[in-house]
């Protein structure tokens, strides 16, 4: 086996957006936080997060992804057992319990574990012993799926639930030999998720009304409304160049809530204008490119399931985020990939998009069969 040398076959391009969104991220929230009483303290802990994130990212990106699909059932235990930790022993706020601390750290499970099951359950795919043509071939990664889905939901915490269902649903798209098969599961979702939305034992009735509030915000402008109200008034003030760093009056003066995290995207709207905001969404689309990439180019089909999945948690995060806040897609309370104040999602990003650079690394190992 030869191995072309890495500093040729690095992404280098992917790499740098990722570093280059994050330190956008830095200067959003920078703006967001001006006003906060702990602004530089904000900043100061998201630049902890991007050293740490980005440390994950380079070690990650030259260690041999086929690692992750031999330790598969340690990794999905480790999941699981975090998210149970979080049920159990969990740090409470803003009416959910979704955080745990070990010694000084506090961090959020429910990220590392998107990237975790992308990694467990895309090993349950490609294992060639399951076909994915009976019905019993289903059983096994649709209950592997829906444990850390239920134990997100208890917590709760419905965007990160629909995120790993994101997941699971494009590395099936993948995974199925057949297009029919994947048109069955998806009428299958659809009817189970009209259920599990009416249904008030799956969710809580202030997540039913965020679900359908979108369709029309003014039902209740001063309560489930005002976010969207708001969001769309700081987007639609930017107009094409925005009110200037630092000078969007919505996000400044707090109308928008939860504008460094959830709504971060009315920051860039309101003071970078239309142009700031299709800059975002064209660095993102060039880290969704990269995902596509090393799908199209990995040599076996674990990797080309781990990027589907990864490649589908950002798309989704990205739809999702930037859709509840211009009143298109409902709100579910998802970060901004890369964006939105928080280190567990910082890291967990980067992290992903290590374990892509190397699924691209790997697609120039030459065989001596294919000489």
């Amino acid at each position: 086996m030869l191995e072309r040398p890495w500093y040729v076959s690095l992404n280098y391009v992917l790499a740098i957006t990722a570093i280059a969104l994050s330190v956008v991220g830095l200067v959003v929230i920078k703006s967001a936080t001006l006003h906060a009483g702990d602004a530089r303290g904000d900043v100061a802990h998201q630049i902890a997060y991007l050293i740490v994130g980005v440390f994950a990212m380079v070690a990650l990106a030259f260690v041999d992804y086929h690692i992750w699909q031999r330790f598969a059932l340690p990794l999905y235990i480790v999941n699981i057992v975090m998210l149970v930790a979080v049920l159990a022993a969990g740090h409470a706020a803003l009416g959910a319990q979704r955080w745990i601390g070990i010694g000084p750290i506090v961090f959020q499970p429910s990220e590392p574990a998107k990237l975790l099951s992308t990694l467990s359950l895309a090993a349950l795919l490609a294992d060639p012993r399951r076909s994915l043509r009976r019905f019993q071939d289903f059983l096994l990664p649709l209950a592997a799926l829906a444990l850390p889905v239920l134990l997100v939901l208890k917590q709760p915490d419905l965007g990160t639930a629909l995120v790993m269902i994101a997941i699971f649903t494009a590395m099936f798209f993948f995974a199925l030999p057949k297009a029919r098969y994947f048109a069955a599961y998806a009428a299958a979702f659809v009817g189970l998720g009209a259920v599990a939305v009416t249904s008030p034992f799956v969710l809580h009735g202030y997540q039913r009304a965020r679900l359908f509030m979108f369709l029309n915000p003014q039902n209740d402008p001063q309560g489930a409304g005002w976010s969207l109200i708001q969001s769309k008034i700081a987007i639609g003030s930017g107009m094409l160049l925005g009110k200037g760093l630092f000078n969007g009056t919505q996000t400044q003066l707090g109308f928008v809530p939860e504008h460094a995290t959830d709504f971060i995207f009315t920051v860039i709207g309101e003071e970078w204008g239309f142009i700031g905001a299709l800059v975002l969404l064209a660095l993102y689309a060039i880290v969704a490119a990269s995902g596509l990439i090393a799908l199209a180019s990995a040599r076996d089909m674990y990797g080309a399931l781990v990027a589907a999945g990864i490649t589908g948690m950002f798309a989704f995060h990205i739809l999702v985020n930037v859709g509840m806040t211009i009143g298109i897609m409902p709100i579910t309370g998802i970060p901004l990939p890369f964006i939105s104040y928080g280190g567990s999602s910082l890291i967990t990003c980067l992290m992903a998009v290590g374990v892509l650079l190397n699924i691209h690394l790997q697609r120039d190992k030459i065989s001596f069969d294919d000489v």
